[in-house]
């Protein structure tokens, strides 16, 4: 099979090459890939910014395929289902974390194009329990996103709980779908993107965001929430400073530059700062069955298999609006 693979740590770009088909063990899926997500974590593993993943490796963890091969034990899908597979790929099942329904932060969990093969790739393998069924009415590349940028996204966007006014910084792949529910639900959304990212921030009111502008800039409400997509630390305290007492700045990506020192005072009023770990099987079920209903519409910029390196660099560039998607 061709597959996209980083071959060096830090490399900043994955070598084209020929590979044997994985095959499905016991409780897997063999899936041959249709779309793949091109997702800021990529990037991270690319550049050498996360450093814990095996190398050589094949990226990639919003995978939309089809059903090949069903190993022994797999009950819940059969050759030809359509199915999507996420970053969190492995489970324990029996740590603490597992047993209490925060498998997402599992010590012992194993991740998709990151410790196991993902989908830059012609075919790939998956646990069975981490693998869902793509909701009808999107294309495969249409559903990508969905699979990282839309469940990572929802996780966050609910640990902002009732917020009613909610800033989104960084107006990319997860911000997009993200704003799209928060509108469906009725609350007020602000998106801050880079300052001169004016494609983004047009995106952005076309989708009913009530205000759009540079992230140097407050938004024109005080926020009940600040969710930061974008891996820049120094937006920590410019979040808090938008907020209302009680209010909450949610990280929501796996990987962010050091956040620099800030006064108490934007601390105070119980004010709080957390960040998000990964997924649950919980936030897929939940976040899959709904998208179709509000529905959420994927923005789409689509690449070959073979240009995945192009869509890195436009990605790391800042040339995306929306989502880029490799096509298999």
């Amino acid at each position: 099979m061709k597959a996209m693979v980083l071959t060096a740590a830090g490399a900043k770009r994955l070598e084209p090459l020929t590979r044997d088909a994985p095959t499905a063990l016991p409780g897997e899926i063999l899936v041959r890939v249709r779309a793949c997500g091109v997702c800021r974590t990529d990037l991270h593993i690319v550049d050498g910014e996360l450093t814990e993943g095996d190398i050589p490796i094949i990226p990639g963890h919003e995978i939309v395929g089809s059903v090949e091969h069903v190993g022994d034990g797999v009950h819940y899908f059969a050759p030809g289902d359509r199915v999507g597979i996420p970053w969190l790929g492995y489970t324990d099942g029996v740590c603490e974390y597992c047993v209490s329904g925060r498998e997402n932060l599992c010590p012992n969990a194993r991740f998709t194009g990151y410790t196991i093969d993902g989908g830059y790739a012609e075919y790939t393998v998956a646990d069975a329990r981490y693998a869902f069924k793509v909701p009808a009415g999107y294309s495969d590349a249409e559903a990508a996103p969905l699979l990282c940028a839309g469940l990572i996204g929802y996780r966050s966007y609910r640990m902002a709980g009732n917020a009613r006014r909610i800033g989104l910084y960084g107006f990319g792949a997860a911000a997009h779908i993200i704003a799209q529910l928060a509108i469906y639900e009725q609350r007020t959304v602000c998106a801050l993107t880079s300052p001169g990212d004016t494609a983004a921030q047009q995106l952005a009111r076309e989708l009913g965001c009530a205000w759009a502008g540079p992230s140097t800039e407050k938004p024109p409400m005080p926020l009940d929430a600040a969710i930061i997509f974008a891996p820049v630390g120094s937006l920590v305290p410019t979040a808090l400073s938008t907020l209302v007492p009680g209010g909450v700045v949610v990280c929501a990506g796996i990987h962010m530059t050091d956040i620099p020192s800030f006064p108490y005072s934007l601390l105070w009023k119980e004010r709080s700062v957390r960040s998000v770990a990964n997924l649950t099987r919980r936030d897929a079920t939940e976040f899959l069955g709904l998208a179709p209903r509000v529905p959420v519409r994927t923005h789409v910029r689509t690449y070959p298999l073979a240009e995945a390196n192009r869509a890195l660099d436009d990605l790391r560039s800042g040339r995306v609006t929306g989502a880029a998607v490799l096509t298999i």
